[in-house]
Order: C-alpha cells, then sequence, then structure tokens
C-alpha cells in the first residue's frame, strides 16, 4: 500500500473516530421523532435501574424488547449518586453506564430522564438532603444556589454519557433526554421565580449538546426547542397536545397501575384499559408511549417516598420479579405488533376523520392507492355498537378501538384479549420457625442523660437527622411531686410514627397516613415520684417526594403535654435531648461485622420488648425461582439480608378491607450465597418471627379463554384479506387460537379444565356450560400435555364436531405448569 493511501485512509478513520462511527441523526417534526432520516413511532417502558440489579438487567431488557418495545427509559437518581457532596457512586445498581450498555447491547433505544427533581415515588424526589443546608436555596426556583448544584449535576450525568459515546449522535442508543419532571404541576407556586426557572432549565439543558433532543413532561409551555410531553392514563384524551406544529406528541408516563401507599388497596388497571389508550393516542397522531413502569420492581433500603410501599408497580407488564404479568404483557405485545402494520401510511399518509355514530368515530391515514390503516372507536361504555365504515360492518365491543391495518381488516380490538392468563404461586421454601436458630438483641432506649445534642426546643425531624435514618429521640425528665398518680401523655407530631416510652416502658404508639398527616398520640401513663425520663421516637416511613418548596417540609414533634389532675405541663419549650438513629443502626448489627459487636441473646430469653433486632441464618433455596421473605408475622420495620437492606416494611398497616398493604419482601438472587445468608430484622413493634419463612414465587399456571369473536393472532395477519369481509370461510391460519406457555424449565403436567362450547365465568372461576364438547379434555391432553407452549385454535372441526349448532363457541383451557 503507497504511503499517500495509507495516510489516507488514516485521515478517514480519525475523521470518522470524531464525528462517532455509526452516530444517528435524531431530529423530530410535527409528525414524530426523526432517527437518521426515518420518521418513527415508539413504545417505551420505563425500567429502573436502582430497582433491580445488575443481574436482572438483561432479563428484564429481553422480556421488554420481546414485548413489542423499542426503547427503555429511566430517571435518574441523584441522591443515589451524590449522598453527599462531590462523593459519587456509579457502582453496583447504581451503575447507570452498564444499564444503558445492556439495553445498546440489545439493539434498543433509550431514554434518561435526567430531572434532576424526579419525584418517582422516591424519597425527596431524587434531591440529596445535603441541598437543604446550602444556605439561601429554594429548591426549583430562579435561585442561584439550587441552579448551581442542578446544572452540575445535570453536566455530570451527560458528561458522562458522552465518554462512553452513549448519545445517537456519538452512535449510542439515547435517542431522548429529560428536564425537569412535572413541573408545571408546581410552577405557579414559585410566582415570578418560576418561569424564569423553566426557561433556564430549558436553556441549560440544550446548551450541554447532547446531539439529542430534550423534553419536558406535564409543562405544555416547554420552552423552544424542548418537546411538551404528557403523563397520565388517558393522555389520548387529556394531552391539549404539542405547543409547537413542529413538536410531536409524546406520552412520557403512561401508568399501567399506580404506585401504593400503606393503608391503601391496590390499583389495578386491566390490560383492556392500557391498550384502549394508548391505541386513541396513536390514532391521534401521538408518536411516543412509555409505559411507567413496564417493571416497577423493589425500593431497597430506604429509597421509597412517604408511606409508599416497598414493592412498585408490581401490577405492571412485568412484575416485581421480573415474571409476565398476563394478560397485560401479551395483550400489549399485540397491540404494539398490530399498530406497526400501520406505520407507512400513519407516517406517510393523509390524515382525516369521520364520525360513525352518537359515540363512535374513525381515523385514517390514507397514503398511496394501497397503503391506507384506519382506528375505529367506540367510546360508548355500556353498548357493543356496529358501525359502517367503508361500506363494511363492524362489530365493536364497548370502549374498544379495532386497527384496520387495511382499511379493511380487523386485526386487533382493544377489548378483546387473546392473550393467556396466568397465575403467580407461592412456595415455601423454609420455615423460619425453629427458637433455637433466632437470637434477639433488645434496643436501647435511651433517657436524657444518653444524648450529646441538646436544645431548649423541639427540633425538626428531618433537618436533625439529615436522612441519615428514620428514626430521632426526643428525650426529656422532670420531676413529680405527686406519688401513685395518673396523667395523660399529649403528643402531636408530624412525623409518619411514634413511639412512647415513659421511665423506660412502651407506654403506646401511633402513626399518620397518606391522607392524614398529623398524628396524635394520648395515653395514660403513670409517674414516679421524683424523676421521670421520657423517650419519643420519631419516624419517618421515607421522606416526602414532591410539592413546591420542598425545601420547606418539616416533621418531628410539635407538642408535648403531661395532664394530670393537679395541673397540665407542657414541654414544647423545654431542655430535650436528642438521638439521631437506633444504637443497632449505628452499630450496623445487620451486617457480619457490625452483628459481633453487641450480645445477642436467645430468642423469648426475657420479656419482650418494643424496638427488638431478631438475626438468623438460612440457606437459599434450590432452583432459579425469584425468592421473597415472607413477613406476615410481623409489625414494622425494615429487614436486611446478608447487610443488604430489602426495604421497609409495615405489615401491622392494614387497608380497608383488613389486610396488610405488603407482606412479601423481594429477596434478589444475588443477594444471597448457598448457605448462611445472615437475616437481620429490626422490629418496632409485637412481630413474631417464628411465623417468618423463605418462599419463592413462580407461574404455575397458564389459562386461555378465547371465543369465536376474538381475533386470531397478530403475528398472523399477512396484510389484506384475500377473502371478501364477510365471508364466513377463513384460512386456518387466521382463526382465533388459544395459546399456552409454559415459563422457561417447565412444562403442561396437567389440564386442570377445558371446554370448547359456552363456559361459564372467566379464567380466574369457571364452569361448563349448557354447550360443551366432550372431546374437549381429551383434544387439549393431546395437543398441550408434556409441551412448554401450545396452541389449540377455536374450531369445530379440531373438537370433531359442533356440539351446538347455531351458539357461538367459547374454548377456555385452564393448565398446570410443573
Amino acid at each position: 500500500m503507497g504511503s499517500w493511501l495509507f495516510l489516507f485512509l488514516v485521515g478517514l478513520f480519525l475523521a470518522a473516530s470524531v464525528s462517532g462511527v455509526g452516530s444517528r441523526n435524531v431530529t423530530y417534526d410535527g409528525r414524530s421523532l426523526i432517527i437518521d432520516g426515518q420518521h418513527k413511532i415508539l413504545f417505551s417502558g420505563s425500567i429502573h435501574y436502582p430497582r433491580s440489579t445488575p443481574q436482572m438487567w438483561p432479563s428484564l431488557i429481553a422480556k421488554a424488547k420481546a414485548g413489542g418495545l423499542d426503547v427503555i427509559e429511566t430517571l435518574v437518581f441523584w441522591n443515589l449518586h451524590e449522598p453527599q457532596p462531590e462523593q459519587f457512586d456509579f457502582s453496583g445498581q447504581r451503575d447507570i453506564v452498564r444499564f444503558i450498555k445492556e439495553i445498546q447491547a440489545q439493539g434498543l433505544y433509550a431514554c434518561i430522564r435526567i430531572g434532576p427533581f424526579i419525584q418517582g415515588e422516591w424519597s425527596y424526589g431524587g434531591l440529596p438532603f445535603w441541598l437543604h443546608d446550602i444556605p439561601g436555596i429554594v429548591y426549583r426556583s430562579d435561585n442561584e444556589p439550587f441552579k448551581y448544584q442542578m446544572k452540575k449535576f445535570v453536566s455530570k450525568i451527560v458528561n458522562m454519557m458522552k465518554a462512553e459515546k452513549l448519545y445517537a449522535s456519538q452512535g449510542g442508543p439515547i435517542i431522548l433526554s429529560q428536564i425537569e419532571n412535572e413541573y408545571g404541576m408546581v410552577e405557579a407556586a414559585f410566582r415570578d421565580k418560576g418561569p424564569p426557572y423553566l426557561r433556564w432549565a430549558a436553556e441549560m439543558a440544550v446548551g450541554l449538546q447532547t446531539g439529542v433532543p430534550w423534553v419536558m413532561c406535564k409543562q405544555n409551555n416547554a420552552p423552544d426547542p424542548v418537546i411538551n410531553a404528557c403523563n397520565g392514563r388517558r393522555c389520548g384524551e387529556t394531552f391539549p397536545g404539542p405547543n409547537s406544529p413542529n413538536k410531536p406528541a409524546i406520552w412520557t408516563e403512561n401508568w399501567t397501575s399506580f404506585y401504593q401507599v400503606y393503608g391503601d388497596e391496590p390499583d389495578i388497571r386491566s390490560a383492556e384499559d392500557i391498550a384502549f389508550h394508548v391505541a386513541l393516542f396513536i390514532a391521534k397522531k401521538g408518536s411516543y408511549v412509555n409505559y411507567y413502569m413496564y417493571h416497577g420492581g423493589t425500593n431497597f433500603g430506604r429509597t421509597a417516598a412517604a408511606y409508599v410501599l416497598t414493592s412498585y408497580y408490581d401490577q405492571a407488564p412485568l412484575d416485581e420479579y421480573g415474571l409476565f404479568r398476563q394478560p397485560k404483557w401479551g395483550h400489549l405485545k399485540e397491540l404494539h405488533a398490530a399498530i406497526k402494520l400501520c406505520l407507512n401510511p400513519m407516517l406517510s399518509g393523509v390524515y382525516t376523520t369521520m364520525a360513525l355514530g352518537k359515540s363512535q368515530e374513525a381515523f385514517v391515514y390514507r397514503g398511496n392507492s394501497v397503503d391506507c390503516a384506519a382506528f375505529l372507536v367506540n367510546n360508548d361504555t355500556r353498548k357493543t355498537v356496529v358501525v359502517t365504515f367503508q361500506d363494511s360492518l363492524y362489530e365493536m365491543p364497548p370502549k374498544s378501538i379495532s386497527i384496520l391495518p387495511d382499511c379493511k381488516t380487523v386485526a386487533f380490538n382493544t377489548a378483546k384479549v387473546s392473550t393467556q392468563y396466568n397465575t403467580r404461586a407461592v412456595e415455601t421454601s423454609k420455615k423460619l420457625d425453629s427458637i433455637v436458630k433466632w437470637e434477639e438483641y433488645k434496643e436501647t432506649i435511651p433517657t436524657f442523660e444518653d444524648t450529646s445534642l441538646r436544645a431548649n426546643m423541639l427540633l425538626e425531624h428531618m433537618n436533625t437527622t439529615k436522612d441519615n435514618s428514620d428514626y430521632l429521640w426526643y428525650n426529656f425528665r422532670f420531676q413529680n411531686d405527686f406519688s401513685d398518680a395518673e396523667y395523660v401523655l399529649n403528643v402531636t407530631s408530624s412525623a409518619h410514627v411514634l413511639h412512647a416510652f415513659v421511665n423506660g416502658s412502651f407506654v403506646g404508639s401511633t402513626h399518620g397516613s397518606f391522607k392524614t398527616k398529623t398524628p396524635i398520640l394520648e395515653s395514660k401513663i403513670t409517674l414516679n415520684k421524683g424523676t421521670n425520663y421520657i423517650s419519643l421516637l420519631s419516624g419517618m416511613a421515607g421522606l416526602p417526594d414532591s410539592g413546591a418548596y420542598l425545601e420547606r417540609r418539616v416533621a418531628g414533634i410539635n407538642t408535648v403535654r403531661v395532664k394530670g389532675e393537679h395541673e397540665i405541663k407542657d414541654f414544647t419549650r423545654y431542655s430535650w435531648g436528642y438521638q439521631v438513629g437506633l444504637l443497632g443502626e449505628k452499630l450496623q448489627v445487620y451486617t457480619d461485622s457490625g452483628s459481633n459487636k453487641v450480645k445477642w441473646n436467645t430468642y423469648g430469653s426475657s420479656t419482650h420488648q418494643r424496638l427488638t433486632w431478631y438475626r438468623t441464618l438460612f440457606d437459599a433455596p434450590a432452583g432459579k425461582d425469584p425468592v421473597t421473605l415472607n413477613l406476615e408475622s410481623m409489625g414494622k420495620g425494615e429487614a436486611w439480608i446478608n447487610g443488604q437492606s430489602i426495604g421497609r416494611y409495615w405489615v401491622s398497616f392494614l387497608t380497608p378491607k383488613g389486610i396488610p398493604s405488603q407482606t412479601r419482601y423481594n429477596v434478589p438472587r444475588s443477594f444471597l450465597k448457598r448457605t448462611d445468608n445472615l437475616l437481620v430484622i429490626l422490629e418496632e413493634e409485637n412481630g413474631y418471627p417464628l411465623g417468618i419463612s423463605i418462599d419463592t414465587i413462580s407461574i404455575t399456571k397458564v389459562c386461555g379463554h378465547v371465543s369465536e369473536s376474538h381475533l386470531p393472532p397478530v403475528i398472523s395477519w399477512q396484510g389484506q384479506n384475500k377473502t371478501e369481509h364477510n365471508n364466513s370461510k377463513k384460512h386456518h391460519g387466521r382463526r382465533p387460537k388459544v395459546q399456552l406457555q409454559c415459563p422457561p424449565g417447565r412444562n403442561i403436567s396437567r389440564i386442570l379444565f377445558a371446554s370448547y362450547g359456552n363456559p361459564t365465568g372467566d379464567c380466574e372461576n369457571y364452569a361448563i356450560g349448557s354447550c360443551h364438547s366432550f372431546t374437549s379434555l381429551p383434544t387439549i391432553e393431546e395437543a398441550c400435555m408434556g409441551k412448554r407452549i401450545c396452541t389449540i385454535p377455536v374450531w369445530r372441526k379440531k373438537f370433531g364436531n359442533d356440539p351446538c349448532p347455531g351458539i357461538p363457541k367459547t374454548l377456555l383451557v385452564d393448565a398446570q405448569c410443573t
């Protein structure tokens, strides 16, 4: 090779290195994001890296991709990465670079929502608490101290992504970034300091030159060129639209259920409802939908916001453990596939709408003479209707959308679920019911003399603990001149939990709720004649995560009075001694090394005390199924395994139906050793550790419930139907089908129920109806037994005959996976 040619090729290589090999050009217009010149309709799912583990990331991302997603979206957690000023941590579950690279390795795009205020049901909205101590700071306002810190962190994240070449402009997967989060909900509270901050945040973000667009959600006045996006459940109905004709319609949070707080019932959203609103948003020229959450995961440690459960969005398409939540996952997969059949006319055709009835309408995209796609919408929530579209009749269930990729044939209807249902089962691996294997350590109840922090007033809880603990002890002593007198201790608090001790003995407890912010304690107490010690433990179940002027929020004890027959003493302004956190926390008794710093006693060797630590050892369950800690017998506290906190528990906080909000707590397999795992429990109340068990979670049953009126799987849709629309003769491949699939490593071992006819009920509660083919069970057993996957068409010839001519047929199959 000549030297000139060699130098020429080296020059080309260096030029390519500077510009980024494989770089993508990401822009947008009024239709959609544009990647390398191609308009895109994108489906995204939120998976938060710290709410799972690095060992789980590949599987979660692969399952999201298999579900038809194009993008993985994550928040960025400032207080996790910078717990103290300039002390950064990107290790383990915090390794956002590794997470983004895993997304890239699986061929998906990424969206990072930097915030850095994120809310997200994350403690303090993701803001590090040390911001609180910066003089003159006002969060999320036109305030120089806050803007300085915010810009520094956002720049840190952006530069880290750039250094790893993770932006699409560098050949990486990141096609979208977000600055701020739902600021439109609080902007007005900041008056004249709100709009300038908003403009500054947009300019600051764009000025970092990532080469990809920025978005702001719930921010209808997002400054150009930042895209305003929608959050909520019904953005197809509620979103006012882009604030510029040159911006696309983007939905950054489509809530797949809703986060749950202690004391509340779960808020379950159906697959049909999610699919309806996604289809409606896309029908109205929406181009990007993100499911929040696609996998919720776990609020490990003390990361959950005030009263928020440790389990997060367990009702998402992938549950807390990463298992498929069916039919949600499968129904949305079918939806994505149906919409992607429509891409050509949707991205290049002419858009029109037309009324089909009082509560019915059509959204139509026409391209060339061949390309046409239509979304037929029935907004009536009560009635099935028949609509006429292009001289053909279409029957539509209540509140549903039919997708016609060729403007003729229905490929998908949002209300018709053909995907299987599954059942999550729990198996007890080990009962920890042996008294001899449990030990206990009673937390020290401090007195005024034990404290070194003193003040002649009641200190605010959060500013005193600096978020280093959930707990703050308030201690005082006083002289009582009367003997054998009964008194009432009255305490008001703005913390979440309050435990009261008089002279070392427990006298009462109370707590607030997500809606009731100020618990009040009134307890009858007996005082000694002479010196008395009162110790009040203020507790937080997470810090607040939202609202204007977050830095001004307060918690802790507000007033303390002792009422007696002779007088009422107000100790609100008194000499108080304080202790941040529990002694067991300070000594880290939940770790191997810290556990040896205190004397543990045999379980039950002395009188029970509130605030007791328990420890035991256990072996990991065999196999690969997800592991949970069943704490149904406990009250309130926190649990650690091998030194890693699996989160707060609050089993004693019952819902209106009288059941705990959460009893099982996720233990990632990566937290476990094969044998001798150290389990340490901090119990605040009267929990019974001998009732704890180590369980595994798995999918043990799959069920299909499909009628003749259901649609064939979208994968079988091959474009325009070759038969006339009203011709009853259909190709075998285009028939409705029951499709059953056991998890990997399991096969169908038993058919629990099978009926081709008109079975009553659904997959949770079923029975044979008036019409039933007696070949149902042998036909299904022949097709499915011993297999991991089987497919059965809803077709009379499959079952040998028509058991009841003239009656619409349904096939319901429930099968066990072993």
